[in-house]
């Protein structure tokens, strides 16, 4: 069952050709046996998932015709679950169980999904890498020496180890799409505003987005269906109709213009990786899309002008992880600032301290104009060349990533780390979707077709993404020591 896609599994259930609980007792085996290689879950809930199971059950003996309904999910730890330890991959909030669900886990439990667990990730969201969880690294089920990337490693692991069908992550500067370019996955990050960020713990407010990691755009059209809505509880989601975005996947894409960024393909792109999203390129122009050379002219701003955005934004979010209400208390503290600094001292890693550190320094008096004000300025301006690009075309296409998945403690220097988002960070600068694909392999590992759309375009992308993998099957290749 766990060769079939999400899309095949909810058929089945539909055709009763398996119940839910058969469904969900075959990925917890799956889990309990093959996890300990990959480490991509943090918490596993079995009972709670054999509950949900035979409620779906009752649900489709019952007539329920949700597309999800007992199907199995995963959800990234950083989605509060009411009554599960939701940790954010932080030894901060290794003891917060959260009373209340977020919207997003929600959504997908009125949908009728069964939740497997809770998947690991960089502690806070912060890494390219998953390599700075309090719960240890996240290992590649391509190459078990290699990172899996990140934030959402863990569940660009859980799916591409076949250990779940399908699991939700988020995105701030590219980690979903950065981890399933390595992993072999579909991933799409949404139009900012489009899928509440309501009980998602925050990291940077104005760049967070929720999404999802799947093995096709067919998937994530199902998942994207079921998880999208207007919130009234959180201020930043857009009250948009949300349309069905399988009904545009069978359109053809002839007559398409995809815009192709100078600035992709240059100076750090590995060589084999840029052949590899040529390739992509010209399967889609095959398909009948024109394709169109265009200039994002302030690209090689896109890093900076997000390490002082990102950090900033971190460095007040993080500031309510104080020892105080809940989390991560210290021993014995002397007074109220002793247990202050060593409660934070002692719950965060470090490389959550580093971008508080940063971003508490770009806010301070005298630095706020030179550094925070201008970054905003930037980000304007990166904004502004997506729009004009959007004149000329539908679609923009490049590389996800410069290169394929890389050894652990191959990143040393955090600049070096940083890069690997260079070609993401700017969607969410923009708030506009993007969607990585499978488009090959080099050295045997993935590669990532990005494809960014203009707001509110998922169902296009989704739509391009499709057509692609109906003409390839870069999407149906596994891990070789996958069973």
């Amino acid at each position: 069952m766990h060769k079939l896609s999400l899309a095949e599994l909810a058929k089945g259930l539909r055709d009763k050709s398996y119940s839910s609980v058969e469904l969900t007792e075959h990925y917890l085996d799956r889990i309990k046996r093959l996890d300990g290689n990959y480490n991509s879950f943090i918490t596993v809930t079995e009972e709670r998932a054999l509950e949900q199971a035979r409620a779906a059950d009752q649900a489709l003996a019952a007539g329920n015709t949700s597309p999800l309904c007992g199907v199995p999910i995963a959800h990234k730890d950083i989605f509060c679950t009411a009554g599960v330890k939701t940790t954010c991959g932080s030894r901060m909030l290794d003891n917060f169980v959260p009373p209340y669900d977020a919207t997003v886990v929600e959504n997908l439990g009125r949908a009728g999904c069964v939740t497997l667990g809770k998947t690991n990730m960089d502690e806070f969201a912060m890494g390219s890498s998953n390599e700075t969880s309090y719960f240890g690294l996240v290992k590649n089920p391509w190459d078990t020496n290699c990172v899996p990337g990140g934030s959402s490693g863990g569940s660009a692991a859980a799916v591409a180890a076949q250990l779940a069908p399908v699991a939700t992550a988020t995105d701030t500067g590219g980690s979903i799409r950065q981890p399933a370019a390595l992993c072999g996955l579909t991933g799409l990050k949404p139009t900012y505003g489009r899928i509440s960020r309501w009980g998602m713990i925050a990291f940077a407010s104005s760049l967070d987005q929720a999404g999802t990691l799947a093995r096709s755009a067919e998937d994530t059209a199902l998942m994207l269906g079921a998880m999208a809505s207007f919130d009234p509880k959180d201020s930043t989601s857009v009250d948009k109709d949300v349309p069905d975005y399988t009904a545009a996947l069978p359109d053809k894409i002839a007559g398409l213009k995809i815009g192709i960024p100078k600035e992709y393909f240059g100076e750090g792109l590995n060589a084999g990786t840029e052949q590899r999203v040529k390739e992509a390129i010209a399967e889609l122009e095959k398909l009948g899309a024109t394709l169109v050379d265009i200039s994002l002219p302030h690209t090689h701003l896109a890093v900076p002008t997000y390490y002082v955005i990102a950090p900033a934004e971190c460095s007040a979010n993080l500031s309510r992880f104080d020892g105080v209400r809940y989390g991560h208390r210290c021993d014995d503290p002397q007074d109220l600032l002793d247990m202050y600094c060593r409660s934070r001292g002692e719950g965060f890693g470090n490389e959550v301290k580093r971008r508080i550190l940063v971003g508490t320094y770009a806010l301070s008096a005298g630095y706020y104009d030179a550094y925070y004000r201008k970054a905003q300025q930037i980000r304007r301006l990166i904004k502004q060349d997506f729009m004009e690009a959007f004149k000329q075309v539908d679609v923009i296409a490049g590389p996800t990533a410069p290169s394929v998945a890389f050894p652990f403690g191959a990143k040393k220097d955090p600049v070096a780390m940083y890069m690997e988002d260079i070609y993401t960070i700017a969607t969410n600068l923009a708030g506009l979707p993007g969607l990585s694909l499978p488009c090959g392999l080099v050295d045997d590992k993935p590669v990532g077709l990005q494809l960014i759309g203009g707001y509110f375009e998922e169902a296009r992308l989704l739509n391009v993404a499709h057509q692609f993998q109906l003409a390839t099957d870069h999407h149906r290749h596994t891990p070789a020591n996958i069973d």
